[in-house]
């Protein structure tokens, strides 16, 4: 006999009844949540508002200019560039220009032309790089990166394998390269942008069942021609001094043959590297890699101490070696988990890190043989600009990278259910992330920000944007009172080379 529909109701409602009543017991008997023995089933609504917090504030509450890491507006420039659809605002600034610290790019009276603007390549958004990277230590395969803005490290692991794949192709067609992250080289970071290889202190894909090996990054170099350079972690931003952990469930089969670690164990990155304890011995291990490889080899860290940068600028001087590019990461970055107060009170942000190390290579007669790289919260034309008036020859981006291909800032990265299939290994959510769609997003994303670092450039009255100095940048310092970068920071970097857009061939 067929159920009726009030039937069918009265048996879905006597379910949920017999439901609630077990979940009431569970609730009433558990020891571990006070809310829920005081307040049975309805206590459970606080643990979901909880739960979707950052989403309920960003589109319900706070005002456009309040989120933290990333506002309405923010996010909003990312999404539209990336989306190529308008990404103008209307209706005049919603800055507080006067606030201290707030930026404002002086415009020239004569604006460089437009019409005489030239590209080396057929594409109007590119940027390469005024430097080449291992030419002043004569590697053997030297490289101009083809533009000054790229992607940070974001290791496979960290990041699923869908959303790796559209930042690496997404970077090809983009023209700029990508950073593997610590977690070493994978096939989905090989699908045809330039490559730098990250090795951290767990020298991931980097060794054998002893540990670190030159041999294996040798035959992966030789085997991976878009493998460019190789970047050395000393830290990162977001958690400096403290070794990473991807937890044992995480580390797939997959995940396991590329790292070079055992299968279903948790991977610990060390807090320190095995291969090196002082500047000498670190000199030595970068040009073990450059000589074996033929490669331009840096280092990537947050900035705390200042005697190590010191010694290492007295050692490069004295032996004529060292890295061929340093990557200054501020304490704004961080795309994975990170202990609170490592997140917010260790290492310093990026105008003072850079500024200070700057200056000690500047003062050693140094700092036009290295190539500089700016990280932490880069990604916007305004930050993009300054951090290139203080020194830095690129910058590299990772949060506003995974902002282009879709992160909705739920800031789940640390707990494996990113809603967005961007930071989690679960494969229903990544299958959320088309590929051939949010690589072309991405790389919008990328041709978008560089063009209004040209426009930007050109208003100024230059034709690149490297060639931007202190005092084209003013900071309010009090009311009604604004001064410029250099006298802020308290220095000049040294000028560019930068000459005609043509010169920057490829290499």
């Amino acid at each position: 006999m067929a159920v009726t529909l009030w039937e069918g109701i009265g048996y879905i409602g006597a379910a949920l009844f017999v439901f609630l009543v077990f979940v009431f017991i569970y609730d009433v008997t558990q020891k571990k949540h006070a809310v829920l023995h005081n307040y049975p089933v309805i206590g459970h609504i606080r643990y979901f508002l909880e739960m979707i917090g950052p989403e309920m504030r960003q589109y319900w509450v706070a005002h456009d200019k309040e989120e933290m890491p990333f506002d309405r507006t923010e996010r909003s420039w990312v999404y539209t560039t990336s989306k190529g659809i308008n990404n103008y605002f209307g209706f005049g600034t919603t800055e507080s220009q006067y606030n201290i610290g707030y930026p404002i790019i002086k415009n020239a009276a004569f604006p460089f032309p437009e019409h005489k603007a030239t590209s080396p390549d057929d594409d109007p958004t590119s940027l390469p790089c005024v430097k080449i990277m291992g030419a002043a230590h004569n590697r053997r395969r030297p490289w101009r990166p083809h533009s000054i803005v790229n992607v940070s490290g974001m290791s496979f692991g960290a990041l699923g394998k869908n959303a790796i794949s559209a930042i690496n192709i997404g970077a090809e067609l983009a023209g700029c390269y990508h950073n593997t992250g610590e977690g070493g080289v994978s096939p989905y970071h090989l699908h045809g942008a330039d490559v730098i290889w990250q090795v951290g202190t767990g020298y991931f894909a980097a060794r054998d069942k002893d540990g670190f090996s030159i041999d294996v990054i040798a035959e992966k170099i030789a085997a991976n021609p878009q493998i460019r350079a190789i970047e050395i972690k000393l830290s990162q931003g977001a958690k400096p001094g403290k070794g990473g952990v991807l937890p044992g469930p995480k580390v797939t089969e997959e995940i396991a043959a590329i790292r070079g670690v055992p299968l279903g164990e948790d991977c610990i990155s060390p807090n320190s590297h095995s291969e090196f304890s002082t500047v000498d011995e670190m000199i030595d291990f970068i040009e073990l890699i450059a000589e074996r490889t033929g490669l331009p080899v840096g280092v990537k860290s947050a900035i705390g101490d200042e005697h190590f940068w010191q010694e290492l600028a007295e050692k490069m001087k004295h032996r004529r070696q060292g890295p061929d590019f340093i990557t200054i990461d501020g304490s704004e970055g961080g795309t994975g988990a990170a202990p609170l107060t490592y997140a917010d009170h260790v290492s310093l942000p990026f105008k003072i890190g850079f500024s200070r190390v700057y200056q000690i290579f500047q003062h050693a007669g140094l700092s036009r043989n290295i190539v500089w790289i700016g990280s932490g919260k880069l990604g916007f034309p305004d930050r993009a600009v300054i951090a290139l008036a203080m020194g830095c020859d690129m910058i590299a981006c990772a949060r506003e990278v995974m902002l282009s291909i879709g992160c909705i800032q739920s800031q789940a990265c640390h707990t494996g259910h990113c809603p967005t299939g961007i930071t989690t290994m679960n494969k229903w959510k990544q299958g959320g992330l088309n590929v051939n769609t949010k690589s072309v997003r991405f790389s919008r994303y990328i041709k978008g920000l560089r063009k209004e670092l040209i426009s930007l450039a050109h208003t100024a009255g230059y034709e690149h944007p490297s060639q931007f100095t202190p005092q084209d940048i003013e900071l309010s310092t009090g009311v009604n009172k604004f001064s410029t970068l250099e006298d802020v920071m308290g220095y000049t970097p040294d000028p560019t080379d930068f000459v005609s857009m043509k010169d920057l061939t490829q290499v």
